[in-house]
């Protein structure tokens, strides 16, 4: 009898077709958000009693859409809310009963300062390598840079 619970709600998801099978947690770390195909993490949120979603952004680290996607459930559905990050949350008592694209330009500044701070502590290049200038392609090259 210690078992019966999680076998009878596991043979009931297999009995309905139309459910989606749940996602590994690797595809979609945190709540609220999903990767594209070529990489960028994006954010959005259904806006309560409504079909249209409010689009939060793209960005390159789960973690900066992520943390868009809390501030804006927590100003959609306020201290209640399932959030990501909740000890990320700063609670503002003025601001509620906000609009879309207030909600909108709160989460994606929010998620571009953490881009940007996940951007200045892991640099991307080559190998270490400090970037050089675009060469002129319209330039001749100088004897002196040929490599002949």
């Amino acid at each position: 009898m210690e078992g019966s619970c999680c076998t009878s709600s596991s043979s009931s998801t297999d009995q309905n077709p139309k459910r989606k099978p749940r996602q590994h947690t690797q595809d979609k770390p945190y709540r609220g958000i999903r990767m594209r195909k070529w990489g960028k993490w994006v954010a959005e949120i259904r806006e309560p009693n409504k079909r249209s979603r409010i689009w939060l952004g793209s960005y390159s680290s789960p973690v900066a859409a992520a943390r868009a996607y809390d501030t804006a459930v927590f100003y959609l559905r306020g201290p209640s809310a399932r959030l990501n990050f909740p000890e990320c949350i700063v609670h503002d008592p003025q601001q509620h009963d906000l609009s879309a694209a207030a909600i909108r330009k709160k989460a994606t500044e929010v998620g571009a300062m953490v881009d940007a701070l996940q951007a200045a502590a892991h640099p991307r290049g080559n190998s270490g390598r400090v970037a050089h200038e675009k060469p002129d392609l319209n330039e001749y090259p100088s004897p002196e840079t040929s490599e002949n």
